[in-house]
């Protein structure tokens, strides 16, 4: 991918934010007045830092992990597996709220606009959530000069909107205009700060989105990705200072009517067509902010799933080559938090702190220790930006627990606890599991090779010349997998085993482990590079059956059966989805061997 095409693809989260950082930042100074609105720029001059900062520090995280480093995979080659698992628990936090803020900020641009629709904003942003997770069923992708309009029109909007405000700003020479009223909750004080601080913060989320995916880029790819982060972490210093300033200058305080863009905007060009413009790109880059957790909250499960800490299930590509199970969770869980807090982005930024900075907090801790252990050129530079990253992002962290926890910070630290404690419980189960299924020498006698009737100048019969087969799919060579053979062999009839591999590696390892064993029966290897494996088996089997029509296919599955039903979703449901596949054909039989443990 181009950096011209990555920078709006991946940068629209990040970018995007400064539609609600800002004014989630004046959203809690303007409780203690103008006192409080006078700490603006220390306040903002903080989180400047702190964005150039982090940004720094994940310029070392690309150079470090060149194939891509997100968080979950950098915390837990360096710090382990659990501290890997927290801030996977802070990634998933992040993509469900980001989904959720990002639907509310682009409602609240909308209803600005259209103020007669500001009734139906929770209607509205289920709306979204419907159309975004239809779209990502079908495989629609981030990619080309679809997704790069919208970052670039919102990037257009907010320097023309900047510029144009500034410039007024000069020639009226910075006169004051009449302050709204703004009635004080409460005093200024360092808690009062502090919650600024942190929801102000929110205005880098998604910084870490071009680290994740360094792959996309052309060669050489993590220059090119370090170049990108640059030129973003740039863009959003001078969008949210600009903000900030021009809020300032046209005393703008944040409305429940009326967003702060939205005020800056009619104050700059009225109610014409460059209003509408900045209206219309900031939903718009909202809406592909939204999606962008459509992409990565499902490929992170996987990763989890892949690594035995979530269900099998969610490692299934559908038709459309998506993470189908994963794409409906996000859904439902974003659609839920949505409803539940109104669809008001000032109630969700208090959830929104807590998981994206323990994500940071915990990658760049990983990345300290990664520099560290390695010793590699130029590491104490590396380590220093990666430390001081650590470090801003745990107080910012910290900030939020502690000053939003009675606002709904709580609620996140809940849901990071209750994950851990789940995939924890989770992998604690498929570790069972494979100690159950592991092959013993002593318990895991080789079934016989089952024959036909002789065939003049062969060994063994091949299945275009017998009238029975059992076709045995293999997932493991395991115990279960192992009677289902046995089970097989006993019906005296000829056995062929089919194993569906996800590469030519796996193939390739797959054959080894099967010679290895003693290559007792003929196995057949199918490679599926979709990552399918109901599919080219039921396709096998029509292939089979098209070729050989007077052939009984008797096709056994080995079945995990669980002590406990809910431990049942963990497993794959390889077996129904089989049955109803080849139920229309006619002269095959399904058989499950049953495999408790």
């Amino acid at each position: 991918m181009r950096k011209l095409v990555a920078l709006p693809v991946l940068s629209a989260d990040a970018l995007s934010s400064v539609a609600y950082g800002p004014e989630a930042l004046l959203a809690v100074l303007v409780l203690a007045g103008s006192a409080g609105l006078g700490y603006v720029f220390p306040v903002s001059a903080a989180i400047v830092l702190l964005i150039l900062a982090v940004g720094l520090s994940y310029r070392q995280t690309i150079r470090a992990y060149p194939h891509g480093g997100g968080s979950y995979i950098v915390a837990g080659d360096n710090l382990g597996p659990v501290p890997g698992l927290v801030a996977a628990a802070g990634l998933m936090t992040d993509y469900v709220l980001t989904v959720a803020v990002s639907i509310a900020s682009g409602v609240a641009a909308v209803t600005s606009a259209i103020p007669g629709l500001a009734s139906m904003t929770v209607p509205l942003g289920l709306g979204v959530i419907v159309l975004l997770l239809a779209g990502n069923l079908r495989g629609v992708r981030q990619a080309g000069a679809l997704f790069a309009a919208p970052t670039y029109a919102f990037i257009l909007a907010m320097f023309l909107l900047i510029t144009v405000g500034l410039v007024q700003s000069i020639g009226q020479g910075f006169a004051p205009r009449p302050e709204p009223a703004v009635t004080a909750a409460e005093g200024v004080g360092l808690f009062l700060i502090m919650r600024a601080f942190s929801s102000g913060a929110t205005a880098m989320t998604g910084i870490e989105a071009i680290s994740n995916a360094v792959p996309v880029f052309r060669p050489v790819a993590w220059r090119q990705a370090r170049t990108t982060l640059s030129w973003m972490t740039g863009l959003l210093i001078a969008m949210f200072a600009g903000i900030i300033v021009l809020a300032h200058a046209a005393d703008v305080v944040p409305s429940s009517q009326e967003t702060v863009l939205s005020q800056l905007a009619h104050l700059s060009f009225g109610s014409g067509w460059l209003y509408v413009f900045v209206q219309a790109a900031t939903a718009a880059v909202l809406l592909l902010a939204a999606n962008t957790a459509y992409n990565d909250f499902p490929r992170v499960l996987s990763l989890l799933a892949r690594d035995d800490y979530a269900p099998r299930l969610f490692m299934r590509l559908g038709d459309r080559l998506a993470y189908s199970n994963g794409i409906i969770l996000l859904s439902l869980a974003a659609a839920s938090v949505y409803v539940a807090f109104d669809g008001q982005t000032t109630a969700l930024i208090p959830l929104y702190a807590v998981g994206v900075f323990l994500a940071f907090t915990l990658s760049q801790s990983g990345m300290v220790v990664h520099w560290w252990n390695k010793r590699s050129p130029h590491w104490r530079r590396s380590l220093l930006f990666n430390a001081l990253g650590a470090l801003l992002s745990a107080v910012v962290f910290i900030t939020a627990g502690i000053s939003k926890f009675t606002s709904g910070a709580w609620v996140a630290i809940v849901a990071v606890g209750l994950f851990l404690l789940l995939t924890l419980r989770i992998h604690r189960h498929y570790a069972l599991v494979r100690a159950r299924l592991r092959l013993r020498p002593d318990t895991a006698p080789a079934p016989q090779r089952a024959v036909g009737p002789p065939v003049s100048g062969e060994s063994e019969e091949l299945p275009d010349e017998v009238h029975n087969l059992a076709l045995v799919a293999v997932a493991t060579l395991d115990l279960a997998g192992l009677r289902a053979l046995a089970y097989a062999a006993s019906l005296g009839q000829p056995v062929l085993a089919l194993h569906i591999s996800l590469t030519d590696e796996e193939a390739e390892r797959s054959r080894a482990y099967w010679t290895a064993w003693g290559d007792h029966l003929p196995l057949e290897i199918i490679v599926s590079p979709y990552r399918a494996t109901v599919a080219p088996l039921v396709h096998y089997v029509e292939a089979l059956h098209q070729k050989h029509p007077d052939l009984t296919l008797t096709v056994i599955l080995p079945e995990i059966v669980t002590r406990h039903r809910r431990h049942q979703l963990l497993h794959n449901r390889t077996a129904p989805r089989l049955r109803r596949a080849l139920r229309p054909l006619p002269k095959v039989v399904v058989t499950t061997v049953p495999f408790h443990v």
